[in-house]
């Protein structure tokens, strides 16, 4: 029996979640030794829950997908928002290099899927889908490009497949991104843990001009009631701005995923107002809303997950998942770590990586979080990562894609 919560339930499902991570965290030393973040903590309890009731009950129990969607469409936004054309250049060359890793990480993604799906018996273009499609794509990806796979290339379960990858990486993308930044950190004596007093020191002090968007959670922001609705005003002009483009680009060259119209609109917005209008712009209240919608969305997607979708998935295909994660490691440690400069900053960018490389850029922004909580800010990585995961590498994804299916279709 399927339920589907309305957005009132939705809603306190994903505080309570918010919550019970926190406990978790505070208690379990575990969670907070390897840096998990309180929505991965939170949302896989309460997706076990869930699994237990749809195994022994036969209760499917869903949030309210609209809410969730809002909320994912939102944290874009509020990227675009904050990435005025300065931000832009100030990224500069480690930008470059870190966008031509990425990039270089589509083709292995997607080399290692169409290798292990060939030599465990599968469709080599499973591999494709259970590569940069489902990981680096993501959920929203992976529903876009399993029908087109079935329908025109016959590729039989690309769907289902897509989603139980995806769902897959969400939760190794969250879980993995913390212990390896722990590890390069601890190795290279990058960095040491903050006193307990020391991150309460820093919190409470008002966020600075040269912070960026998500990079300090829990600090202070100074907004008014006045630069609050503006700044909602914003969001649901990027919000509106990404429907318009959905439906206006749907079967044309074109198309893309909503979520990068919504970033788009932000960025698109942001600059008009600021550069042509000359008008400021409250990026403390972008920080709130951005922050709050992250937490939100990845409470309800993580404890929506549905475990039994991974529970039915044949061994041929877990071979291939644990070979991308293992891959992934492997590039995060011997391959971007050391291109962005063997430091801390590259560490943080590590954990990034394996949160968009193996998710979506929503685990990326909660893996850094949970890092520089613990070890100190990190500028560079949360300019870098929101502006490459949620945009650019897109795009390559694309291209990549398109390609292959060209080759092997």
């Amino acid at each position: 029996m399927d339920y589907i919560l309305n957005p009132t339930f939705s809603l306190m499902l994903a505080v309570l979640v918010l919550y019970v991570g926190r406990i978790l965290n505070r208690y379990i030393p575990f969670l907070t030794k390897y840096n998990i973040p309180e929505p991965v903590a939170g949302g896989l309890v309460g997706a076990i829950i869930f699994y237990l009731l749809h195994q022994f009950l036969g209760y499917t129990i869903s949030v309210n997908k609209a809410m969730q969607d809002t909320f994912m469409l939102m944290f874009f936004a509020s990227i675009g928002l904050s990435a005025n054309f300065a931000k832009l250049k100030e990224g500069g060359k480690p930008l470059v290099i870190f966008l031509i890793a990425i990039s270089v990480f589509v083709l292995v993604q997607n080399g290692v899927g169409m290798a292990v799906a060939k030599l465990v018996g599968l469709d080599p273009l499973m591999g494709v889908i259970a590569g940069s499609i489902a990981l680096i794509g993501g959920l929203g990806t992976a529903g876009a490009w399993g029908p087109i796979f079935e329908s025109k290339y016959a590729v039989e379960g690309a769907l289902p497949m897509g989603i139980a990858s995806a769902t897959f990486g969400m939760v190794i993308g969250g879980l993995m991104g913390g212990p390896l930044a722990r590890y390069l950190i601890r190795k290279h004596q990058l960095a040491s843990p903050m006193n307990p007093d020391t991150r309460l020191e820093m919190d409470s002090k008002p966020i600075s001009d040269s912070e960026y968007v998500f990079e300090s959670p829990h600090k202070v922001r100074l907004i008014t009631a006045d630069n609050s609705i503006v700044t909602l005003g914003m969001f649901a002009f990027a919000l509106a701005f990404a429907e318009i483009m959905k439906n206006l680009t749907i079967g044309t060259a074109f198309e893309l995923p909503t979520f990068v119209w919504a970033l788009a609109g932000g960025i698109l917005l942001r600059n008009v107002i600021e550069t042509g209008f000359k008008q400021p712009i409250f990026d403390r209240a972008i920080d709130v809303f951005g922050n709050t919608a992250l937490a939100l969305y990845l409470a309800m997607a993580l404890v929506s997950l549905k475990l039994w979708q991974l529970a039915d998935l044949a061994i041929p295909m877990i071979i291939l998942l644990i070979a991308q994660s293992i891959a992934m490691w492997v590039f995060a440690v011997y391959v971007s770590f050391r291109v962005m400069g063997k430091n801390y900053d590259s560490a943080v960018l590590s954990a990034g990586l394996c949160g968009f490389g193996m998710g979506a850029t929503p685990n990326a922004i909660a893996n850094m979080q949970a890092i520089t909580n613990m070890y100190g800010p990190s500028h560079k990585a949360f300019l870098i990562v929101p502006l490459v995961g949620a945009f650019f590498i897109d795009l390559v994804n694309v291209v990549v894609i398109q390609g292959i299916l060209k080759i092997f279709g």
